[in-house]
């Protein structure tokens, strides 16, 4: 199956050799939702973010060059409050008697988005919440290696679009061009979102679909593919399955162009401009960068073919270097503005609800160097939740544990992505904040074995360090914070002066490393052998980015609640957040020193944490504030 869209402006005239065409290619990834330049955790105007700021630049960037397409790589609909609200309030939102479409599709349409490719997030809310949103799309939705077995419903998008566009060439003349459009998520959607797609669909290797589809595109006349690759950066030479496999697939003959996304990166970087050289751009997250690639097309006997190209990023922002504030430098377009205001004020009205109290200050400051008051929170609320779940059963008896990471904690989000909710009410709005994703609560029943590697894989995030340096750099910056998982129950330290034992990704490139040490439940050694049961999420649970010790044939309790509402739960019950006492750290390097960049506002909470020996920098361009930390 394949969609095709016509788009005749005047009579085609017939191809002459050397004619050249320019087209420019717009694309947009990872909105997750984000219409308007609001954080709905803190409740305050967000600069760097929103669709309405978006399309703000993609109006200037069509007044350039009237000939363009706009295309979206994916995890539009979910992934932050908004969505999320609009998906568990009801399936569409509704005014009256009056049925709207999804807030985030009705913007989309008013920008006249050529064609999306699905992101893994999604399938987050279900695939009837999913049909529904995209029937009212009046753009193509596509997905090159997603199938859906016999009997198991009608594919949500097309396999591959082959986009008919009428083009004018430097001297005005009109050529017909076919644009061949593929679209890939990561083969490990199926495992995150199981409860959905489990049994109903599967979702194939991206090099060997690409490998199949764009010699059929290309007998079908396509002049050009496109690849919107939901995927991150990767290697050249993917292995089998990869989620980042956005580089193998420049590397594939026949893709002329790849829109990456997924990891929520940036590119073209500044030592990079390519893939495989060709152009390619991956245009941030939360509507932060356009992307921008501009397209000299020629036509010679071989049909056309890229003669030229230059790829941009256009961020919505800017932060001063010497004050780390940040300025929009565009404003919000007000049509979308308006298309987003009646879910934004109906969410804004339950957001302020107080469910609960706090005496002490919930900040993620220090969540990536010590035991955070934020994570022990959600991992009491879940191992309180497994306590009444699991009474009766053979797995009452069993030592319960509780893994969590920090969603919040800086790096690629940028100095403002911390959780930072002051000692006082906590309100409807904070339970997101401390729990960002829609994911369920899972237990698994694991060895200290598993625990253990479970352990070594979180603490890949930190560099090795050589006795005896001074000021090198801790933390990996390519290792996301939500794969830091801490598991509460234990106490151990982290050994930096051995080498990790798995690399960002979950693959083991030492098996002889271990970092972590003096392992222990309730003061006494954890054995290889002994059993636990392990609170977690869905996502985890399933699998995903390599934990050992996780999988379906693991899961013993597989809730349908989420993670957010048993936190939500407990604290409308009156369970209130405790100071928490280190149950980890690192082991002592005499005359070592490391640094680590955090919240500027961190610097104000240093009380809070005075086992740490943390010493002030001065705040970096970046916006962060670079500490000393003595081990």
């Amino acid at each position: 199956m394949q969609y095709s869209l016509a788009n005749d402006r005047g009579a085609v005239s017939s191809t002459v050799g050397g004619a050249v065409i320019d087209l420019r290619l717009l694309a947009t990834s990872d909105l997750h939702a984000n219409l308007l330049a609001w954080d709905y955790h803190t409740s305050r105007p967000c600069p760097q973010r929103g669709l309405a700021r978006i399309a703000s630049l993609i109006h200037k960037a069509r007044f350039e060059r009237p000939q363009s397409l706009l295309f979206d790589n994916g995890d539009f609909l979910h992934g932050t409050v908004l969505g999320d609200f609009i998906a568990e309030t009801t399936p569409l939102l509704r005014s009256g008697r009056a049925l709207h479409a999804h807030p985030m599709i009705t913007a989309m349409n008013a920008l006249n988005y050529d064609a999306v490719a699905l992101g893994n997030h999604e399938f987050g809310h279900g695939l009837g919440f999913l049909r529904r949103s995209l029937a009212a799309a009046r753009f193509f939705v596509v997905c090159s290696n997603l199938y859906f077995k016999p009997t198991r419903g009608a594919p949500l998008a097309a396999p591959y679009l082959l986009l008919h566009r009428d083009l004018r060439d430097r001297h005005g003349k009109l050529h017909r061009v076919k644009i061949g459009v593929l679209g890939f998520i990561p083969p490990q959607t199926t495992v995150w979102e199981k409860r959905y797609l489990k049994s109903r669909a599967s979702v194939d290797d991206i090099i060997a679909s690409a490998r199949h589809l764009v010699p059929e595109l290309r007998a079908r006349g396509a002049d050009l593919i496109i690849a919107l690759s939901h995927s991150g950066i990767g290697q050249e030479q993917a292995e089998p399955g990869a989620e980042n496999a956005s580089s193998a697939l420049a590397e594939i003959d026949g893709i002329d162009v790849v829109i990456a996304g997924h990891t929520h990166l940036t590119f073209p970087t500044a030592s990079r401009h390519d893939l495989a050289g060709k152009p390619a751009v991956m245009p941030g997250f939360f509507g932060s960068h356009l992307g921008v690639i501009d397209l000299t097309l020629r036509h010679s006997v071989k049909g056309w073919r890229i003669a030229g190209f230059g790829a941009e990023l256009r961020p919505v922002s800017k932060r001063d270097p010497v004050t780390g504030l940040v300025e929009a430098l565009v404003a919000e377009d007000a049509a979308i503005v308006e298309i987003a205001r009646p879910a934004h004020d109906a969410l804004l009205a339950r957001t302020d609800i107080e469910i609960g109290h706090s005496p002490i200050a919930l900040n993620s400051h220090f969540a990536l160097l010590t035991q955070s008051p934020p994570l022990a929170l959600v991992a009491a609320a879940q191992a309180d939740h497994l306590v009444r779940a699991l009474a009766g059963t053979s797995l009452a008896d069993l030592p319960l544990l509780s893994a969590v990471a920090p969603f919040k904690a800086g790096g690629r989000g940028g100095p403002e992505n911390y959780t930072d909710i002051p000692a006082g009410p906590l309100l409807a709005r904070h339970v997101s904040d401390l729990y960002i994703h829609p994911n369920s609560l899972s237990c698994l029943r694991v060895s200290g074995q598993d625990i253990s590697d479970w352990l070594e894989r979180s603490v890949s995030l930190y560099r090795q360090i050589a006795p005896g340096s001074v000021d090198a750099p801790l933390i990996d910056g390519d290792f996301p914070s939500f794969n830091f998982d801490t598991i509460h129950g234990l106490s151990y330290q982290v050994d930096l002066a051995t080498a990790p034992r798995f690399d960002t990704f979950g693959r083991v490139i030492d098996a002889e490393a271990r970092r972590i040490r003096d392992l222990r439940y309730r003061g006494q050694p954890v054995r290889s052998e002994q059993m636990f049961a392990l609170a977690t999420n869905s996502y985890r649970a399933a699998g995903g980015v390599g934990f050992p010790g996780t999988g379906t044939a693991q899961v013993v309790y597989d809730g349908d609640e989420s993670n957010r509402e048993v936190l939500a739960c407990y604290l409308r019950s009156g369970a209130v957040p405790a100071p928490t006492c280190p149950d980890w750290g690192f082991v002592p390097m005499p005359g070592s020193s490391v640094t680590v960049d955090l919240s500027p506002n961190a610097e104000a909470h240093l009380a809070e944490v005075p086992h740490l020996r943390l010493e002030p920098l001065p705040q970096l361009a970046t916006g962060f504030r670079r500490f000393r930390l003595h081990l």
